[in-house]
């Protein structure tokens, strides 16, 4: 198979077939082998059964329904575990992601062998308050924090190598650094190309307020796991012990000054607590370290979510009610 298009989606029903018939139109003019899996993140509309519709006149449209909401990365992520193409296409299913980028993106895929191709919006018809501001933020930090030169890390329109969806795992809001967890993994020929962004035709942004913050914490926790998340012992364990040599050399000084220079109630200064608080916190995050470590080598990486319905998969004969 050529291509698997993967559409997360909440409370899109309005576009659903619109999108779908356009995205039928480009595989069929350029004779593509695909299928088209919608990962609906539970909907309280009627997005479930316009999927259904759609299947039952298209076996190569599938699709998975989540219990609840869980986000776009849990609609990603296990999406990715299904799908079969040889380039896997994302996104989104508010029309404003063009399926007209989908050639283009594939050639880029296949032709010149990059593992990820990112779209980039370069000209954007959201609100500059709301997305287009914060985006441009986040977009500097990140090229700043990883040495990435792409411009729009957000963008939902990207393709990947199969193999790459296949050894990647996304949880929280981690959907917008797919291409710096990949890279993470080995996958490190990352390219970019200029895309059509459109306007929300159907509907409202599912996004709020509070993107802002969950998007600036998981790049800090990006962060940090990147560089320590298989050896916590070398961030908590080096801090702990400079505080704790810190406390000791405090704690030395006093106690040569008591001995031998007769000095008196050197439980009442005030370096005396600074040194015993530091002697204590050094020993605390050095056992956050080794507990870290003990952890990071023995837990289990795997993300649940309840799966409730799924369409034309491969290890389903019909549909699960």
């Amino acid at each position: 198979m050529d291509i698997s298009i993967v559409v997360p989606l909440y409370n899109e029903e309005e576009s659903l077939n619109e999108l779908n018939d356009w995205i039928l139109r480009i595989m069929e003019s350029n004779h593509f082998s695909f299928e088209i899996v919608y990962a609906d993140d539970g909907s309280s509309d009627d997005s479930w059964k316009v999927i259904e519709n759609l299947s039952d006149k298209n076996k190569q449209v599938r699709g998975l329904s989540f219990r609840r909401n869980y986000g776009k990365s849990a609609a990603l992520n296990e999406a990715f575990k299904i799908v079969s193409g040889e380039v896997v296409v994302t996104m989104d299913a508010d029309l404003q992601d063009s399926p007209d980028e989908i050639p283009g993106l594939y050639d880029m895929i296949i032709k010149e062998d990059f593992d990820i191709v990112s779209g980039w919006k370069r000209k954007r018809y959201d609100s500059k308050l709301m997305k287009n501001m914060p985006s441009r933020f986040f977009n500097w930090t990140t090229r700043r924090l990883f040495k990435t030169k792409l411009h729009d890390m957000n963008c939902g329109l990207k393709a990947y190598k199969n193999e790459v969806v296949k050894n990647i795992e996304l949880y929280s809001e981690m959907h917008r650094y797919i291409p710096i967890i990949a890279r993470k993994e080995g996958f490190d020929k990352i390219g970019e190309k200029v895309v059509v962004h459109q306007k929300r035709k159907y509907g409202i942004t599912k996004f709020g307020l509070d993107r802002f913050l969950k998007g600036y914490l998981d790049l800090l926790s990006l962060y940090f796991i990147s560089k320590f998340g298989q050896r916590p012992m070398h961030f908590f364990g080096a801090m702990g012990t400079f505080i704790f040599t810190i406390g000791f050399v405090i704690a030395s000084y006093l106690a040569y000054a008591k001995f031998f220079e007769a000095a008196y109630k050197m439980t009442e200064r005030p370096l005396f607590y600074f040194g015993m608080l530091a002697m204590v916190i050094g020993t605390q995050l050095f056992m956050a370290g080794f507990l870290g470590e003990m952890i990071s080598r023995n837990s289990s990486k795997k993300s649940l979510y309840h799966i409730k319905k799924k369409i034309n998969l491969n290890n389903d004969s019909e549909k699960q009610k």
